[in-house]
Protein backbone atom coordinates (compact mmCIF):
# COMPACT_ATOMS: atom_id res chain seq x y z
CA UNK A 1 0.00 0.00 0.00
CA UNK A 2 1.39 3.48 -0.98
CA UNK A 3 0.61 6.76 1.32
CA UNK A 4 1.79 9.93 1.55
CA UNK A 5 4.02 11.43 3.81
CA UNK A 6 5.46 15.22 3.77
CA UNK A 7 8.45 16.30 5.48
CA UNK A 8 10.23 19.46 6.06
CA UNK A 9 13.21 19.83 3.51
CA UNK A 10 15.73 20.12 6.73
CA UNK A 11 14.78 16.33 7.92
CA UNK A 12 14.24 15.24 4.50
CA UNK A 13 17.67 15.99 3.86
CA UNK A 14 18.54 14.24 7.18
CA UNK A 15 17.08 11.10 6.08
CA UNK A 16 18.19 10.85 2.82
CA UNK A 17 21.88 11.42 4.55
CA UNK A 18 20.89 8.72 6.97
CA UNK A 19 19.93 6.13 3.94
CA UNK A 20 23.60 7.14 2.09
CA UNK A 21 25.38 6.56 5.49
CA UNK A 22 23.85 3.28 6.22
CA UNK A 23 23.73 2.18 2.27
CA UNK A 24 19.55 1.74 2.93
CA UNK A 25 16.90 3.32 0.75
CA UNK A 26 14.47 5.10 2.06
CA UNK A 27 11.83 2.19 2.10
CA UNK A 28 14.02 0.20 4.37
CA UNK A 29 14.42 3.40 6.68
CA UNK A 30 10.49 3.60 6.80
CA UNK A 31 10.25 -0.37 7.60
CA UNK A 32 12.76 0.36 10.65
CA UNK A 33 10.85 3.49 12.12
CA UNK A 34 7.81 1.67 11.88
CA UNK A 35 8.35 -1.45 12.96
CA UNK A 36 9.90 0.61 15.99
CA UNK A 37 7.28 2.38 16.69
CA UNK A 38 4.90 -0.62 16.81
CA UNK A 39 7.23 -2.78 18.89
CA UNK A 40 7.36 0.55 21.35
CA UNK A 41 3.82 0.66 21.82
CA UNK A 42 3.41 -3.70 22.11
CA UNK A 43 2.02 -4.52 18.87
CA UNK A 44 3.43 -7.72 17.49
CA UNK A 45 4.82 -6.68 13.78
CA UNK A 46 4.68 -10.00 12.02
CA UNK A 47 3.10 -13.63 12.82
CA UNK A 48 5.96 -14.50 14.74
CA UNK A 49 6.13 -11.73 17.39
CA UNK A 50 2.17 -12.40 17.74
CA UNK A 51 2.87 -15.70 18.62
CA UNK A 52 5.86 -15.10 20.66
CA UNK A 53 3.70 -12.48 22.76
CA UNK A 54 1.02 -15.17 23.23
CA UNK A 55 2.73 -17.56 24.70
CA UNK A 56 4.65 -15.15 26.80
CA UNK A 57 1.23 -13.80 28.39
CA UNK A 58 0.06 -17.95 28.46
CA UNK A 59 2.66 -18.29 30.43
CA UNK A 60 2.39 -15.82 32.86
CA UNK A 61 -1.32 -16.37 33.59
CA UNK A 62 -0.70 -19.89 34.54
CA UNK A 63 1.71 -18.61 37.56
CA UNK A 64 -0.11 -18.09 41.00
CA UNK A 65 -0.51 -14.52 41.50
CA UNK A 66 1.96 -13.19 43.48
CA UNK A 67 0.98 -11.94 47.17
CA UNK A 68 1.37 -7.87 47.38
CA UNK A 69 3.41 -7.01 49.98
CA UNK A 70 1.26 -4.66 52.21
CA UNK A 71 3.13 -1.10 53.24
CA UNK A 72 3.63 0.03 56.46
CA UNK A 73 2.04 3.11 56.89
CA UNK A 74 4.04 5.75 59.32
CA UNK A 75 2.26 7.20 62.78
CA UNK A 76 3.59 10.79 63.33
Amino acid sequence: MRKLIAFDEDTFDKLKQLGRDRMATFQELADEAFADLLKKHGIPIDLKDALRKSARLDAESSKPAARAKARKVKSR
